[in-house]
C-alpha cells in the first residue's frame, strides 16, 4: 500500500520539501507534498537512513576520549601553526564535548507543540490558531504547488505539512460519524399506523381537484367549525381508519425529498384525465414512482366530461406497464370526478387496500422519530417544520434534531390549527421550538435532552460545511471504469430524451444487446422533448445519467445539472453512445470533444433576401455570437439543423462577433427554413484533455 510523501517524511524526521528533493534526484518524480510513494521506495528509503543513522552513532564514541587534546599535548610544531592551534584548541575541546548538550537543546526548542484544529480548517481559521498573518500561510501553501484563498478549507495533507514546518503537531477534530441506528421493534408492540399518500400527474389534470375534494368531504363529514390549516399534509378519516396526505401535489417535491434520503410516501395516486389520457409528465410520474418503488393507484379524473374515454386511459397506461387489475395486471384503476365528487370513497377504499397490503405498522411507543415535510420561518412563532411521525409519538417537551437544527418542542399543532399534546405515528404537525429552518426531507429524531441534541446539530454542521467544498459523487462516463472496477456501483440508470418515439425503442434495443454481465443499464425514464428540470432532479436522485438524441436542455435544467454535478451528454446518433458507454466500462475511453457555448439568440423576424435567402433578424439574450462558430437551430427543444454560420451583419455591415443586448441578422449555410421564435445556439467544439 502506498504512502504519501509528508507520511514518510514524518516517519524519517525531514521535512517534505527535503524529501521531494531527494526523491527528484534519484529520478522518483514526485509533485507535491500528497503524492504517493510505492511501497519499494518507501523501504529502500527506510534502509538508506538506517544505516546513515548507524554510521553517524559510530564516530560519537571518540570525542569522549579528548583526541584533540592528545593533539593539543603532541610533539612540537612551527610556531606560528602551533600558536594558531593553542589560541583555537579550548574552542575546539568545548565544541567537542557540548556537541551532545547542543544537540538536546536544539531537539527541545524543536519539540513540535500540539495545536487543536477542526477537520476543513481555512486558511484564516489556521493563521488565527498560531498568530500569524493569512498571507503567510498562504505564501507557504504556494510553496507546495497549491493555490489557496484566505476563506478556502486546507485539505488534512496541506495542515500537516504546514504543521510540520511551523513547529506543530495538528490534532484534528473529525466530525463523529452517525452510525446508521438498527430499529428493532417486538411484533407485540408494532401497531397499524394510516398509509401516507402523494398525488401525481400531469398539469391540469385534476391533482389539486382531487386532494381538495378528498379534503372538504373529510371536513363536511368531520366536526362544524374546524379551521382548515396549510401545513404541507393533512389527516383524514375513512370508514374509522386514517389517511395522510402529502398536500404538495406533482412528483417534483416527491422527488426532492427521495434525493435527501427521505423515505415518507407509501402510495402514489396517479390522476389522469380520462378526456386527455397519458402525458408526458403522466409517464414521468410513473417512472418516479417505480424509482421509489412506491405501489401506484390511478384515478382517472374528468369522467364526467361528455368526451371522456376511460377505456383509452387505460390502453394508454399498458404501454408504459402499467396493467388494470381488470386486465389481469396488479394496479387499481379507479373513475372519478373531482368537479362532481363522485368516486372519492372508492378512491379512499383502494388506498386503504393497497395499504393493507403493505402492513404499515409502526411502534407507537418507542422515541419519536419522523421527517420535516415543509418548513418555513413565522413572524411570530420562530422557525416552524412539519413533521410527518414515522415511529413512536413526539410529545410537547421532547428535545428534537431535525436535520442541523435542535430544539425543544413548545408546541404541536395539527392541520385543523388545534394544540396538541402529542402526536403518534402517521400524524402530521406542526412543530414550534426548533432553533433554525430544517429542510424538506430532514429527519427528525428525539434525543434524552436538549444538550445532546446540540451536540448532534453541531456535529452534523460541521460535517455539512466539509461537503459543501465536496461535489456531490455522481456516477459519469468518465469514472465508470473506476467505479466498477472498485465495487461501487453494479447498475447504471440513465434518462434518456429524444426528438422520436423511433430513438428511443432504437436506444433500447441496442442497449439490451450489450454486455451486462459487470454493470446492468437501467432505462429509468424515457420521454420526447428537450431535457427538462425534471428529469435533472430524477437523475440527482436517482444517480443516473441524462442522454438526450437530438434535444437540448433548456436553461434551468443546465444550470441545475451543473449544480448537481449530474453528468448530461447529448448525441446525434446511437452508435456513439454504445461506444462510449463500452468505452467507459474497460475504462478506454478516448479524448473528450466538448462544446463551449459561445451565446444563444432568438429569431424574432425572418427576411428574405434575394441571392442569399433567410436572414434571420435576431436578438442576442446570452454570451456573443462569432461569425467563425458552429450554430444549432433548436425550434420547441427539438434541434432542426446544426452547421456554420455564413454571414454575420448589423445594421447592413459584415462584422465578426455581436455581444448580448443587441440586435443582429444572421445566415446559416445550407439551411433557409428558419422561423420566427427558432432559438440558435452559438457554439465552437474544443478537444479536452483527459486528467483521468
Amino acid at each position: 500500500m502506498s504512502k504519501r510523501v509528508h507520511e514518510v517524511a514524518k516517519e524519517l524526521g525531514v521535512s517534505s520539501k527535503d524529501l521531494m528533493k531527494l526523491l527528484n534526484r534519484v529520478g522518483v518524480e514526485v509533485k507535491s507534498h500528497a503524492a504517493a510513494i510505492d511501497d519499494d521506495v518507501v523501504a529502500r528509503l527506510k534502509g538508506a537512513a538506517k544505516k546513515q543513522s548507524e554510521a553517524k552513532a559510530k564516530p560519537m564514541a571518540p570525542p569522549v576520549k579528548k583526541g584533540p587534546e592528545l593533539r593539543r599535548d603532541g610533539g612540537p610544531r612551527h610556531g606560528r601553526r602551533r600558536e594558531r592551534h593553542e589560541r583555537g584548541a579550548p574552542a575546539a575541546v568545548t565544541a567537542t564535548v557540548e556537541v551532545p548538550e547542543k544537540k538536546a537543546e536544539e531537539a527541545v526548542a524543536k519539540e513540535k507543540r500540539p495545536l487543536k484544529l477542526v477537520e476543513g480548517a481555512t486558511v484564516k481559521e489556521f493563521a488565527d490558531a498560531i498568530a500569524k498573518p493569512p498571507t503567510e500561510i498562504i505564501r507557504r501553501v504556494m510553496a507546495l504547488g497549491e493555490m489557496v484563498t484566505i476563506n478556502q478549507p486546507l485539505s488534512e495533507e496541506a495542515l500537516n505539512v504546514l504543521g510540520e514546518e511551523m513547529g506543530y503537531e495538528i490534532e484534528l477534530h473529525v466530525p463523529e460519524e452517525e452510525l446508521a441506528e438498527v430499529i428493532t421493534d417486538k411484533p407485540e408492540d408494532l401497531k397499524p399506523r394510516p398509509p401516507v399518500v402523494t398525488i401525481m400527474g400531469h398539469v391540469d389534470h385534476g391533482k389539486t381537484s382531487l386532494l381538495d375534494a378528498i379534503r372538504k368531504s373529510d371536513i363536511i363529514s368531520g366536526e362544524a367549525g374546524g379551521i382548515t390549516q396549510h401545513i404541507g399534509a393533512y389527516q383524514i378519516s375513512h370508514d374509522g381508519k386514517g389517511i395522510t396526505f402529502i398536500d404538495t401535489p406533482g412528483h417534483e417535491a416527491f422527488t426532492a425529498m427521495r434525493a435527501r434520503g427521505a423515505k415518507v410516501t407509501d402510495v402514489a395516486v396517479l390522476v389522469v384525465a380520462a378526456d386527455d389520457g397519458v402525458m408526458p409528465q403522466t409517464v414521468e410520474a410513473i417512472d418516479h414512482a417505480r424509482a421509489a418503488e412506491v405501489p401506484i393507484v390511478v384515478a382517472v379524473n374528468k369522467v364526467d366530461k361528455p368526451d371522456a374515454d376511460p377505456e383509452k386511459v387505460r390502453r394508454e397506461m399498458v404501454d408504459h406497464g402499467v396493467i388494470p387489475e381488470e386486465w389481469g395486471g396488479d394496479t387499481v384503476f379507479v373513475d372519478v370526478s373531482a368537479k362532481q365528487k363522485s368516486g372519492i370513497d372508492s378512491v379512499l377504499d383502494m388506498i386503504l387496500l393497497v395499504s393493507e397490503l403493505q402492513e404499515l405498522r409502526a411502534n407507537p411507543n418507542a422515541p419519536a422519530r419522523g421527517v420535516a415535510i415543509e418548513a418555513k420561518l413565522d413572524k411570530g412563532r420562530g422557525p416552524v417544520a412539519t413533521v410527518l411521525v414515522q415511529r413512536g409519538t413526539l410529545h410537547v417537551g421532547d428535545a428534537i434534531v431535525a436535520g442541523l437544527s435542535f430544539g425543544k418542542v413548545r408546541a404541536l399543532v395539527d392541520d385543523r390549527g388545534k394544540d396538541m399534546l402529542e402526536a403518534g405515528p402517521g400524524q402530521p404537525v406542526e412543530v414550534v421550538g426548533l432553533s433554525t429552518v430544517p429542510q424538506a426531507g430532514d429527519e427528525v429524531v428525539v434525543h434524552p435532552d436538549e444538550r445532546s441534541a446540540r451536540h448532534v446539530a453541531e456535529e452534523r454542521a460541521l460535517k455539512r460545511r466539509l461537503l459543501e467544498h465536496q461535489r456531490p459523487s455522481h456516477v459519469t462516463l468518465d469514472d465508470l471504469f473506476e467505479k466498477i472496477k472498485e465495487g461501487e456501483i453494479q447498475d447504471l440508470n440513465l434518462v434518456v430524451k429524444a426528438d422520436t418515439q423511433g430513438s428511443i425503442e432504437a436506444l433500447r434495443d441496442a442497449v439490451n444487446k450489450l454486455d451486462q454481465s459487470e454493470v446492468r443499464i437501467n432505462i429509468l425514464h424515457t420521454g420526447i422533448g428537450g431535457i427538462s428540470k425534471a428529469d435533472v432532479m430524477l437523475a440527482s436522485a436517482s444517480n443516473a445519467i441524462i442522454i438526450g438524441f437530438n434535444v437540448r436542455p433548456d436553461p434551468i435544467a443546465k444550470t441545475m445539472a451543473e449544480k448537481e454535478s449530474v453528468d448530461m451528454r447529448t448525441y446525434r446518433v446511437i452508435y456513439q453512445l454504445i461506444d462510449d458507454i463500452n468505452a467507459a466500462r474497460v475504462g478506454m475511453l478516448a479524448p473528450e470533444y466538448k462544446e463551449e457555448e459561445l451565446g444563444r439568440l432568438e429569431v424574432r423576424q425572418v427576411f428574405k433576401v434575394p441571392k442569399i435567402g433567410a436572414v434571420a433578424g435576431s436578438y442576442v439574450t446570452e454570451g456573443e455570437v462569432t461569425r467563425d462558430a458552429q450554430a444549432r437551430v433548436v425550434r420547441d427543444g427539438t434541434i432542426i439543423f446544426e452547421g456554420g454560420i455564413h454571414s454575420l451583419r448589423r445594421f447592413k455591415e459584415d462584422v465578426k462577433e455581436v455581444k448580448a443586448g443587441y440586435d443582429c441578422g444572421v445566415t446559416i449555410e445550407d439551411f433557409q427554413d428558419v422561423k420566427e421564435g427558432d432559438v440558435i445556439e452559438v457554439f465552437r467544439t474544443v478537444e479536452v484533455k483527459r486528467t483521468e
